[in-house]
């Protein structure tokens, strides 16, 4: 995997009107996903001072360890955010998608990064320089508002996830995971013969057994029986969700 730092490249600016796109409309429970956005407003500011950074499939934003020097938003791709044991098993934080701001904690703190970031597919960013976002903390209150929020709803979202992890069988959490990446999703699913209304999440088997602390097998084994009541269909590396209603209910029922 090709190590990149997190300094951003002389290129041209964004310009106020190239906003990072906004989570996908029609999703009846993404209102959580769609917190975590920030104001319209706040983004124009950042991507009036922000400049563009194009990332290859597999090439990396930054690393654990790594100084805090820019602030970044998602406008078309996606990011695979995740830690490394010492024994070297991966663990997937998150996907994040177009309309996501992400790396506001390190810059507040002042502390170096927690996680490492990738490109699952050729992905472009908007890169707003340290220098920049305090300059605008400090002068905007309205931005120094929109990222306290962010940061409180990151935390009570690894909450939930601690107690996910602690209290839920996995056909729950696992449930609970898909209508998360459903809520971040883009693109409709495109050919296979499937429903019509079908969403493709652009995760792995593999992703989704690291993001939730369980074997690749005991994913696969509950994918399988949705597959078998219609709820989903299992392609290469990613799902394709055919019945939003049905994983909805699988999510609230302990299978």
């Amino acid at each position: 995997m090709p190590r990149s730092t997190s300094s951003h490249p002389p290129g041209r600016p964004a310009a106020a009107s190239d906003a990072v796109p906004s989570p996908p409309q029609g999703s009846s429970s993404s209102s959580s996903t769609s917190d975590m956005r920030l104001p319209q407003d706040v983004q124009q500011r950042l991507l009036a001072v922000a400049h563009r950074r194009t990332l290859a499939r597999g090439e990396s934003l930054f690393h654990k360890g790594s100084s805090p020097d820019a602030l970044f938003g998602v406008v078309s791709g996606s990011l695979r955010v995740s830690v490394v044991a010492s024994g070297g098993r991966e663990a997937v934080i998150a996907m994040l998608e177009p309309g996501h701001w992400f790396g506001e904690v390190s810059l507040l703190v002042g502390r170096e990064r927690v996680y490492d970031t990738c490109a699952v597919d050729t992905t472009e960013m908007a890169v707003v320089a340290a220098a920049d976002f305090h300059r605008l903390v400090a002068a905007h209150p309205d931005v120094h508002m929109a990222f306290t929020r962010l940061v409180c709803l990151r935390l009570r979202q690894a909450l939930a996830w601690i107690d996910d992890v602690i209290l839920m069988p996995l056909p729950v959490r696992l449930a609970h995971r898909l209508l998360t990446l459903d809520a971040r999703a883009a693109a409709p699913a495109d050919g296979g013969g499937g429903n019509s209304g079908g969403t493709l999440l652009g995760v792995s088997q593999e992703d989704l057994s690291f993001m939730l602390g369980v074997s690749r097998q005991s994913v696969n084994r509950q994918l399988k029986l949705w597959e078998e009541d219609g709820t989903l269909r299992v392609r290469y590396r990613s799902i394709e969700l055919l019945d939003r209603e049905q994983l909805e209910r699988h999510a609230a029922t302990p299978s």
